[in-house]
């Protein structure tokens, strides 16, 4: 399924194909070098001093599925219902101090959420899909996988082949096919001073 971004001109069609869908295929295998290839694209993001604070924890299913299993065990429930047919689940975490002198890193998360954001563009542009959840027990994630104080867990991230979204129902298939939606860009972006509307 292809959900187009809608814009007033045109970007590149990596980024304008992004979505974040639902719908994954269980059975189409992501290969050992498309993961690292993700890894790789969150790997030259920019970051503050070069520090790159993002750490990921990656589970395949296919590699792992009892790893994977208690990544899973993590998400909650309206997250579940979907990423279940998902094959790599990721943990996208931010180190809360700078690497070179163990200073707190105001810029920590921003530089996390720039990795992120690769992997995803990587994903989109492999045919993959990427999932970025908020929605994911935190506590259970540090504890079950010794995550030490001192990061951040931001986000999970589920990935996979798209599937048709008949292999959806209620709820979730309502969001799946709803219509994309964003704020206006003068909702957004403002010209020489707050609140003034660059278009």
């Amino acid at each position: 399924m292809k959900k187009p971004a809608i814009t007033q001109v045109p970007i590149d069609s990596t980024l304008a194909e992004r979505w974040s869908g639902r719908a994954y295929d269980p059975d189409k295998v992501v290969s050992r070098d498309q993961v690292i290839a993700l890894l790789e694209a969150a790997r030259w993001a920019p970051s503050c001093f070069g520090d790159q604070p993002w750490r990921f924890i990656v589970w395949d299913k296919k590699v792992n599925p009892y790893a994977w299993a208690k990544a899973f065990d993590c998400i909650v429930p309206g997250n579940q219902s979907w990423a279940k047919d998902s094959q790599l689940l990721f943990l996208i975490i931010s180190d809360s101090l700078f690497g070179h002198n163990q200073q707190p890193n105001r810029w920590a998360q921003y530089d996390t959420g720039a990795a992120a954001e690769n992997l995803c563009l990587q994903a989109a542009s492999m045919g993959l899909m990427a999932h970025q959840m908020g929605g994911f027990d935190s506590t259970k994630a540090r504890v079950g996988f010794g995550v030490p104080e001192q990061y951040t867990l931001m986000a999970m991230l589920s990935v996979g082949y798209p599937a048709d979204q008949g292999t959806l129902s209620g709820e979730v298939l309502e969001r799946e096919v709803a219509p994309r939606k964003r704020k206006e860009l003068g909702e957004l972006f403002f010209t020489e001073h707050w609140g003034n509307p660059v278009i």
